[in-house]
């Protein structure tokens, strides 16, 4: 999969390893390292968005035949609210449909439940607490 670039945001594949410091320096800072570890991360296809050549925001992607699923979306506090997740969520939502998914969801934190709806994601079922936070499964067809 060739890069995917935007002004000054390059998209590209990297490997679960890149992902994690930036995985637990914004999804669960508190807890230890493994926490933000996925036991199916080796099958998983990773992606980055680069800003002037620093990992800014990550996510995983796992398909399994017809249906996608997102996880450990993390973009950099400094660098929310500039569209660069956006970038990549779109980017994982047309890898998802390249790669033949039919169907994309993911648990989302109930506190970002209006970025993913601009995503066309919906909300599917009861919220779920990982701890303290609130979560709910959103998804859309693809």
């Amino acid at each position: 999969m060739p890069d995917t670039t935007t002004s000054d945001i390059t998209i590209r594949a990297i490997s679960a390893d890149e992902t994690y410091e930036l995985r637990h320096q914004v999804l669960w800072p508190g807890e230890p390292v493994s926490y933000i570890k996925l036991g199916n991360d080796a099958v998983g296809l990773h992606f980055g968005a680069f800003r002037n050549g620093k990992l800014v925001s990550v996510i995983s992607l796992f398909i399994d035949g017809s249906v996608a699923r997102f996880r450990k979306f993390a973009t950099r506090p400094d660098c929310q609210g500039q569209g660069i997740g956006s970038q990549l969520l779109r980017h994982v939502i047309n890898e998802a449909r390249r790669r033949g998914a039919r169907r994309l969801w993911c648990d989302a934190r109930a506190r970002n439940e209006a970025f993913y709806r601009a995503f066309k994601l919906e909300p599917e079922g009861n919220r779920i607490y990982r701890g303290t936070e609130p979560y709910i499964l959103m998804a859309r067809d693809l």
